[in-house]
């Protein structure tokens, strides 16, 4: 008698957990699709948001934006606001890892639909934070993500290595782009894209890459090797106090700012000729590259012709002379007219 009790008891346990299994598998397949909708979704609405100029709604689950008290950004200007800008296209690089709320008021406020904008994101960012920004350029049809991403250490050869990965990129867009401007993600523009376009053309196809001789605190940074450190310690650049060897094809090394604004025609030749390929992997074991690869380059023979001579005091010889003893930005440095975005607009 007890057999059959025990029999029937486990037979009506067994029944109701059958029973609840196939219930919630069943509910769950709708719930899957709902999902995928979802996501569209939110990608829609996300591009909705942006092309209407309403307020972002792509936020991922991070520290909230340094901006966030700030009012909301001008809106996006979805057809060109002068003939003049038309015919003067910018190419933006944006290297970035946190904040997407800044990001995105930056991406709004520097937006034009004849300009061209290549995002690098961190390999090391947060998925949410890829996310976010993947959803918001799939928006726009002149932004796009760099095609190849870094595990960026600041200080160290990755950082450089991503502004170049974009610049390779933006030379294959079809944007016919004049200059190269290269920002992070916590710069803000405080002059409109009208003012920055006649602002460079004064410089009548010069890059703006201005700097000095190493001074004394900076010599150390390519006088011994670095190695890029990754690790649950953090990230951050070793020097190995090893000496290296001297600069390829007797280059002398200057050192600037990271942030710069350069032609087509030079980025060009940063990716083709020997001398700028030669430097770039000796400047791979040196701290800061970005502070000497680009003024380095824009300072030999060649290019310094097709600048016109500092001895002809165009320009460079009162950049110069401003840059030295100081960090602060090359705009800030000859003028107050632009400040702020990648510490150049």
């Amino acid at each position: 008698m007890n057999f059959w009790r025990y029999y029937l008891f486990a037979l009506t346990v067994l029944s109701v957990v059958v029973f609840v299994i196939r219930y919630n598998s069943r509910l769950s397949l709708p719930q899957r699709r709902l999902n995928g909708s979802s996501e569209r979704s939110s990608v829609g609405s996300a591009c909705e948001s942006a092309l209407e100029d309403q307020p972002p709604v792509l936020r991922e689950k991070t520290v909230p934006s340094p901006l966030a008290g700030l009012p909301d950004p001008e809106p996006l200007h979805h057809k060109p606001l002068s003939e003049e800008e038309v015919a003067f296209p910018l190419a933006y690089v944006m290297v970035i890892h946190k904040d997407f709320g800044t990001f995105e008021r930056l991406f709004r406020a520097i937006y034009m639909p004849q300009n061209v904008y290549c995002v690098h994101v961190d390999e090391k960012a947060a998925a949410e934070f890829k996310q976010s920004v993947w959803q918001l350029l799939s928006c726009f049809p002149n932004a796009f993500l760099a095609s190849k991403r870094e595990p960026v250490v600041y200080g160290g050869i990755s950082r450089l290595q991503a502004d170049l990965n974009c610049l390779r990129d933006l030379v294959a867009s079809e944007v016919p782009w004049k200059y190269a401007i290269n920002t992070c993600g916590q710069d803000f523009p405080l002059k409109t894209n009208k003012e920055i376009i006649q602002h460079l053309k004064g410089f009548k196809g010069r890059n703006i890459t201005p700097g000095v001789l190493p001074p004394a605190h900076a010599i150390g940074r390519t006088k011994y090797v670095h190695r890029e450190h990754i690790g649950r310690d953090g990230s951050f650049v070793r020097n190995t106090n090893v000496l290296k060897t001297s600069p390829p094809h007797q280059l002398t090394i200057y050192f600037g700012t990271a942030y710069v604004a350069l032609t087509r025609e030079f980025v060009n030749f940063i990716f083709h000729d020997q001398r700028a390929i030669d430097l770039l992997h000796w400047s791979k074991d040196t701290y800061s590259p970005d502070e000497h690869f680009w003024v380095t380059l824009n300072r030999i023979p060649t290019m310094t012709l097709r600048n016109h001579r500092e001895e002809r005091g165009e320009g460079w010889g009162e950049m110069r002379r401003a840059a030295e003893g100081s960090s602060t930005s090359p705009l800030k440095l000859e003028t107050s007219m632009i400040k702020g975005l990648g510490n150049f607009i």
